[in-house]
């Protein structure tokens, strides 16, 4: 009985044990935000969370190191943080790092908040898709800087957002608001003493070091870190994440494009061929995916695929550079305004639209030169091109008989008799008929002449 009840008791012990939820007992899971935050980050991002909750980790640092990025794309990860099971802290690191604009909302909206020396956040203001309107004739210089209603509303968004992320978390809200209205900055020291974060931390064993023994709030429970003998475990980009980042690099997308629309377009010139219409629908279908993920600029996309048609136009209907000169600009400036935001990483490169509009151009020039070559050259068909080749008397025949030409046989007619085998001079064609003269008297008539 009593051995029963010992067997209970261990049951029973392992049974609340699993029950109970882990407070700090795995590892600290380590994920990197450096660079622009984009589709690529996002989703290493969460899915990271979501290994990191799997391990059973006990908190996940974020190391941060950004000048911004896509609205989208900070507020997936803003929203995984909220709903972490686990603490996750916010830490802008190393020294001379930055979190700027988007980086700012994603450490107000971790459980910890921590800036290594020598860093800075804020100069968190919406990025403007339109430049500043110029005052009209007879208004006021001030109207300029009042912003359009559509700026005044995404300033107002972005302004709420992270004041409600500043109330959460406990933070100073009123230097949230002034990050957005006014791209205000702090360094680290600063950060601290306006209670904007919540450490400064050398490098990573002086954050763990301070993080342990913490108390935070998550999920409306409070937690208490215990990371004493925690193992760091790096959370390294895969395979994945580097595709991403390769195919919604927007160069990258517009090349594709181009490479797709080229490809389908050889497809259809040599039907049969298959490897250019495979390779150009892979290449369209991976564009596609990327600029679903983009801010994209549909009058940018519009005059971009005006841009292409019109070339195609022209090298299918040489209009000797009209329609090709009129393809090329628009593909240019379809290209500056394809995506719909002013940061440089989510931008199509100048470089790049100048090489594709180059390439592009390239071909234009040699087509028309074709075209010409064609209107310049003889024609090469036609019962006419006969008149001046020789033929062979296929059987003697004084008035008119039968001669081949090539392949063919032909009705013949002559003023001078010819023999079998003799060689003769197609001097002209009448319908099917044609007038043939031996080649010796051609050549003493020709003599006779000079």
């Amino acid at each position: 009985m009593n051995r029963r009840l010992s067997c209970f008791a261990i049951l029973l012990a392992i049974m609340l044990n699993l029950a109970t939820p882990a407070q700090g007992t795995g590892s600290v899971w380590i994920i990197d935000i450096e660079g622009a935050i984009g589709p690529a980050t996002s989703d290493y991002v969460l899915r990271g969370f979501a290994e990191a909750e799997t391990a059973g980790a006990a908190a996940i640092i974020i190391r941060m190191n950004t000048p911004g990025g896509l609205d989208t794309a900070m507020r997936d990860i803003i929203q995984a943080i909220l709903a972490s099971p686990i603490p996750i802290v916010n830490y802008v690191s190393p020294q001379g790092a930055r979190a700027a604009s988007a980086g700012t909302y994603i450490s107000y909206s971790a459980h910890v908040a921590a800036m290594a020396p020598a860093t800075n956040l804020g100069a968190a203001t919406p990025v403007q898709i339109a430049a500043p309107s110029m005052p009209g004739p007879g208004e006021p210089a001030e109207e300029e800087t009042s912003g359009t209603a559509m700026e005044k509303k995404m300033v107002n968004d972005a302004a709420a957002y992270i004041r409600g992320l500043a109330e959460l978390r406990g933070r100073n809200a009123e230097w949230a608001e002034l990050a957005v209205r006014e791209a205000a900055s702090l360094d680290a020291a600063a950060a601290l003493e306006s209670g904007v974060i919540d450490l400064i931390a050398r490098d990573l064993n002086d954050l763990i070091s301070q993080l342990n023994g913490m108390t935070v709030s998550v999920a409306d429970a409070e937690v208490t870190l215990n990371l004493a003998e925690a193992e760091v475990h790096f959370h390294e980009p895969d395979w994945r994440t580097e595709i991403l980042s390769i195919i919604t690099n927007p160069s990258i997308v517009l090349i594709l494009g181009m490479i797709g629309f080229y490809g389908v377009i050889l497809e259809f010139y040599n039907p049969g061929s298959l490897i250019p219409g495979i390779i150009g629908v892979i290449c369209l279908l991976l564009a596609a995916y990327a600029v679903q993920l983009l801010p994209l600029n549909y009058a940018g996309l519009a005059l971009l695929v005006l841009g292409i048609g019109l070339m195609v136009a022209e090298a299918m209907v040489p209009s000797f550079g009209i329609l090709g000169i009129g393809g090329v600009i628009a593909f240019s400036i379809g290209g500056l305004m394809l995506f719909d935001t002013d940061m440089e990483a989510f931008q199509v490169g100048i470089p790049t639209i100048a090489a594709t509009a180059t390439i592009s151009a390239l071909l234009i020039i040699a087509t028309i030169n074709i075209a010409m070559k064609i209107r310049r050259k003889r024609v090469s068909t036609g019962v006419e091109l006969l008149v001046g080749e020789t033929g062979l008397v296929l059987a003697d025949f004084d008035n008119e008989g039968q001669v081949r030409v090539g392949a063919e046989i032909w009705h013949a007619s002559t003023s001078s008799p010819v023999k079998k085998g003799e060689k003769v001079s197609i001097e002209a064609v009448d319908g099917l008929q044609l007038r043939v003269a031996p080649i010796q008297q051609k050549i003493q008539g020709d003599n006779n002449h000079g």
